[in-house]
């Protein structure tokens, strides 16, 4: 009936005792050791992506643990709407809680393939699924250290005499080699274990950690030594908490470098964004249209202010205009030059001008410069002088 899981396991198991029956030697026991943990290896590692899921999985539900029990606590009198709210949770976040499970389930079946295929190299069978009657009796005849792979420590005396086998030597291989698949056993969970939040932990969780780390273990050399487990799966368990423990580790390693790298880049990015020490964050204002529009014909007032008006006309709100003086005029020609006005620097002097008097000696200067009002113009020349008030040149 299961077939579909026999033929693939005898399978693997068959081409890698093919290979290492041509180094070792087809009925050595080396080769059939390295056969099985072999299988176990290949098997395993092409289950390798859906353990990483598995461990992301277990990990995020530990970072959803607060808010499960947030819920648990909200919801405690009513199942049908706590399940209802773990559901809208699970799927908000994309969680799915068969993803930690489906690896150990796929095992399952594995394990169930070897066991029966083991047991099923007898002497005398001519065939068991892949191996012929010659690949049959070279597992039979396989001998580790006085024992054989197919012995278990309680099988009945006459099956193990007629292997040519001992009962002591059969202790002596599967006892040890149960021993320490159980030790690995808890050496597994306890790295696991470690990994978990003790914040979102509950007594369920302490109940199946205190299993995982003492119950299981315990249970394999106890579990070999009553039933039927012959040497050949104990190599099988051995071989496969060896690959587990080992995965953890490399995919623990991994995961927590993916997660420092995330932090990091989160960290960066904020830097990055956020204000530069001491500055203080820009603050953006849009002005509206009507008031930008309200500036523009302030700016153009403005520019019609600064237009000095023509004869002393004001601007249009009838402010008078502020004009500059303008420069001082060469004086023309054959004019003479006012009383006591100074000749503006670097400039010729005319032609037909009178030089000017010198002045005596102990008399006081005079002061020729234009006045209004008792009030000296500064930079005016004499009978050119303006009016304050009205901004025209007297003449």
């Amino acid at each position: 009936m299961l077939n579909f899981i026999y033929y693939p396991v005898s399978f693997i198991l068959w081409c890698w005792h093919w290979v290492f029956g041509h180094v070792f030697g087809e009925s050595s026991a080396v080769s059939w050791v390295l056969a099985i943990m072999f299988l176990v290896f290949t098997l395993r590692a092409l289950m390798f992506r859906l353990f990483v899921k598995q461990v992301r999985s277990m990990r995020q539900m530990q970072e959803l643990a607060p808010e499960i029990k947030k819920i648990q606590q909200k919801y405690k009198n009513d199942r049908q709407k706590q399940t209802m709210e773990m559901q809208k949770l699970q799927r908000e976040h994309g969680f799915n809680p068969l993803g930690g499970c489906l690896p150990m389930l796929l095992q399952i079946p594995v394990f169930i393939g070897l066991f029966h295929v083991l047991r099923e190299f007898k002497p005398g069978k001519t065939e068991n699924y892949f191996f012929d009657a010659q690949g049959v009796q070279s597992y039979v005849d396989a001998n580790l250290f006085g024992a054989r792979l197919s012995n278990w420590i309680t099988q009945p005396i006459q099956d193990i005499t007629s292997l040519g086998a001992n009962r002591p030597a059969v202790i002596a291989v599967a006892l040890p080699l149960a021993i320490l698949a159980g030790f690995l056993t808890h050496l597994t969970s306890r790295h696991s274990i470690a990994r978990q939040n003790a914040a979102a932990a509950t007594p369920q969780t302490a109940i199946m950690n205190k299993v995982m780390l003492y119950l299981f273990p315990i249970g394999i050399p106890i579990g070999a030594a009553i039933f039927p487990f012959p040497i050949g799966l104990l190599i099988y368990w051995l071989a496969n908490n060896s690959w587990t423990l080992m995965q953890q580790a490399v995919v623990y390693r991994k995961i927590d470098r993916e997660d420092e790298e995330k932090k990091v880049a989160a960290k960066e990015k904020r830097t990055a964004l956020g204000p530069k020490p001491g500055q203080k964050p820009a603050q953006a204002k849009k002005r509206p249209a009507a008031a930008a529009g309200s500036a523009k014909a302030m700016d153009g007032s403005e520019e019609q202010a600064d237009t000095p008006a023509k004869d002393g006309a004001g601007s249009g709100d009838g402010a008078p205009a502020v004009k500059k003086p303008p420069a001082a005029k060469k004086p023309a020609t054959g004019a003479k030059p006012a009383t006591g006005a100074k000749p503006q620097p670097g400039a010729k002097p005319q032609s037909g001008a009178k030089p000017r008097a010198r002045q005596q000696p102990g008399a006081k200067p005079v002061n020729n410069k234009p006045t209004e009002g008792g009030t000296e113009i500064p930079g005016l020349i004499s009978g050119r002088s303006r009016s304050r008030k009205s901004g025209r040149k007297n003449r």
